[in-house]
């Protein structure tokens, strides 16, 4: 537990959560899902169902946080506390495989106390707390402004609008008549972790992306993990289909599915879809895909999500007479600085020069001439090849210190004395 001081000066108690705190929380959900702005979202909806889930498996839960696992970050919350009442509550999870990036998927405030800041209070201590995280990131509604405004106090930033799409089952019939011209599609498996990595990273700005910071280990599911989906699904009543189109030629995966069937018709179908933007001609393949999958299962529309830099996708919709549901903004934040500014640097883009400032030359060298005799008295000038003045040349000795015949040979240079004068002379 952390206290931490509100504008107020009361004392507020960050702790994880716990099974007491299920009441509150559901409290907190109903506050949230009464107001205006937040008519329609499904997310309060997603959270009273695993609120429920809670109550059975709170244990579970717990003791599968201690210890890395896939199951480790299944349910991560932490509440505020004042004065033994719970005031707001922040639940976060990981993005990413290497959890460089993490996400807040819901935060509760309680409506009498919103003035106070525990929403910041929450999210400052999440930022503090999780050192792994290099990059934060969230989805709001575009008309939650309270939620909004309390999101860009701290820091968040818009990355992306969203838009949720709901096609009716009477239009999936008409897709399903259709057989889906896909000679090259293939079941996914971990040896096509590769493959689709790169069509998520050639799918989507380069901003997203970095923000995203997905590897190639995302795309590979270990046997725990499958062996835990398949226990998720056989309690939800559900079944996922996925498959990739392959590319012979460039030897690349250029669209990707994913649909997950309701087998009671309970739930609504849900389908993610990637295709490469030079291959937007495979919505229309695709989703007749998708719509022969699901007429095997109870009648249902299937959902549907598009971002703003998918102008190819969002058309194909509207053509299609796919419904608008809701709107959501991806927002992200960065603790060390603002993504739009930053400048992705490397060792393999640094230059020698850029490495080696201080050894670089003032100014342009210039030749000058270079004596091999050492250093020679101040005034005089030593003998080389393009400087003799008017001495004579001095020629190299015979054999055995014998002078050359054909040589001058110069004495060395005497010192004149003076004859000395007689006495009596003048």
């Amino acid at each position: 537990m952390k206290p931490f001081l509100s504008p107020n000066q009361n004392q507020i108690t960050i702790r994880p959560f716990q099974y007491r705190d299920i009441d509150a929380i559901e409290q907190l959900c109903a506050q949230t899902a009464d107001l205006e702005e937040n008519k329609g979202a499904s997310s309060e909806i997603e959270l009273g169902k695993k609120l429920q889930q809670l109550r059975r498996w709170c244990w579970l839960v717990k003791f599968l946080g201690l210890f890395p696992n896939p199951c480790q970050y299944l349910f991560r919350a932490h509440v505020a506390e004042e004065n033994g009442q719970v005031r707001g509550m922040v639940q976060v999870s990981p993005f990413n495989r290497t959890r460089s990036t993490w996400r807040v998927d819901r935060a509760f405030v309680d409506v009498e106390t919103r003035s106070k800041g525990i929403g910041s209070i929450l999210l400052r201590y999440c930022f503090e707390s999780i050192w792994e995280a290099r990059t934060w990131l969230l989805e709001v509604n575009v008309n939650d402004k309270t939620t909004l405004a309390l999101y860009r106090q701290n820091g968040f930033q818009p990355l992306a609008h969203l838009t949720y799409w709901a096609i009716a089952p009477q239009r999936l019939q008409e897709l399903a008549t259709a057989t889906p011209d896909l000679p090259n599609l293939l079941p996914v498996s971990n040896a096509d972790a590769q493959l689709l990595y790169q069509l998520d990273a050639a799918s989507m700005p380069p901003l997203v992306a970095r923000v995203f910071d997905r590897h190639i280990q995302d795309f590979k599911t270990s046997f725990l993990t499958a062996l835990i989906e398949g226990l998720k699904q056989s309690l939800e009543h559900t079944e996922v289909v996925s498959g990739y189109v392959f590319e012979p030629q460039r030897k690349a995966a250029i669209g990707y599915f994913q649909i997950q069937l309701s087998r009671e018709g309970d739930r609504p179908h849900v389908a993610q879809l990637t295709v490469h933007p030079a291959y937007t001609w495979l919505y229309p393949e695709l989703l007749s895909q998708m719509a022969r999958l699901a007429q095997e299962f109870p009648t249902q529309p299937l959902h549907l999500t598009s971002a703003d830099y998918q102008t190819e996708r969002e058309a194909y919709l509207e053509q299609l007479g796919a419904n608008r549901i809701q709107h959501t903004l991806l927002m992200s934040r960065s603790v060390w600085h603002k993504l739009r500014e930053s400048k992705s640097v490397s060792l393999e883009g640094l230059q020698l020069s850029e490495v080696l400032q201080s050894f670089q030359p003032a100014r342009k060298p210039v030749p000058s001439r270079m004596s091999w005799l050492g250093p020679h008295p101040e005034g005089q000038t030593p003998a080389t090849p393009g400087n003799q003045g008017d001495s004579k040349p001095k020629l190299l000795d015979g054999v055995l210190g014998q002078p050359n015949a054909a040589s001058e040979i110069v004495e060395p240079d005497a010192k004149i004395i003076p004859p000395l004068k007689e006495e009596g002379t003048i």
